[in-house]
């Protein structure tokens, strides 16, 4: 029997082949980024209105919201709750407005009638600059701004589009503007809530009715977002056991300070327990006796 044997290829040549399919797959698999568009460029699908009655519509694939007078600030939201995420967005604001990005943000009825409430990425084109800092719409006021960070306050472009990056991950929230770090606060007030763009509230200034601030190109990651943050080069605003600016302000005092037992003892001894008590990761823990009473924490007062 006569058997005819195909032309082979050099094995070394083969190899080269193969290595380099296998490379060039791996590289693709890791360049991709699990984005997920929350604007099409066309409707307002997905958001929902709240608050006042500023009006927002589609032009040129970006949202544009416009100030109306006499009205409170007014927010588009999205259907969607989140949670741990990393948003990136582009906007461009008109001098005379104040705008804003919310997140973990809600409306609950039980909560000032409705209102809306939560962190908030400022959109600020005054000559303060605070572009990028967080700020607590509707509860705690200012949380960071950037008073101490200059580098920030110059990234900002006047009368241009800016870009955002906004990262939530557990307790902790970075901003970037224009790829300079702008804020890096560690709170755990808020997990979770709906993203939202403001128009702020212009009261009855005539010179700034019908002011815009447009959004374009609005993008998500939900899913292993650890793998995709970065890093930021400023040092974290802790407010887990800390108080917020406005409450400085306002003579607020914090009765534990997250770390050690000063300003406790047992209620029947003259310094703290010695056992049954845990502080650890800023969270004061009694632990559990068995259900005997001998052997339990006791109670702790200031």
């Amino acid at each position: 029997m006569k058997v005819k044997l195909a032309r082979l290829m050099p094995m070394a040549y083969l190899f080269t082949v193969i290595t380099i399919l296998i490379f060039s797959c791996n590289s693709r698999t890791k360049n991709v980024t699990p984005w997920v568009e929350l604007f099409d460029g066309k409707t307002l699908n997905g958001w929902n209105h709240l608050g006042g009655e500023a009006t927002y519509s589609v032009q040129d694939e970006a949202i544009i919201g416009t100030s109306k007078l006499n009205t409170p600030n007014t927010f588009l939201v999205t259907d969607n709750l989140y949670k741990d995420f990393i948003l990136e967005l582009e906007y461009k604001v008109d001098s005379k407005l104040n705008s804003g990005i919310q997140i973990r943000s809600n409306s609950l009825p039980q909560y000032q009638n409705g209102r809306v409430h939560g962190y908030q990425i400022e959109i600020d084109p005054s000559k303060r600059a605070w572009s990028g800092g967080i700020y607590d719409e509707g509860r705690r006021d200012w949380l960071y701004n950037l008073k101490k960070n200059p580098e920030a306050q110059k990234a900002y472009k006047q009368n241009d589009w800016n870009h955002y990056r906004i990262e939530a991950i557990g307790d902790t929230i970075k901003t970037w503007i224009n790829d300079v770090p702008a804020a890096y606060l560690v709170d755990d007030y808020t997990s979770s809530g709906f993203i939202g763009l403001q128009v702020h509230d212009i009261a009855g200034k005539k010179e700034k009715e019908g002011t815009q601030v447009a959004w374009r190109n609005i993008k998500i990651i939900t899913q292993n977002v650890e793998n995709y943050a970065k890093k930021s080069n400023l040092e974290p605003r802790l407010l887990i056991n800390n108080l917020s600016l406005q409450e400085k302000e306002k003579g607020w005092k914090m009765l534990w300070d997250g770390t050690s037992t000063n300003g406790w003892r047992g209620a029947k001894l003259d310094k703290f327990p010695e056992s049954r008590w845990e502080i650890e990761n800023g969270v004061l823990t009694v632990l559990a006796s068995g259900g005997q009473e001998s052997t339990n924490g006791g109670d702790i007062v200031t």
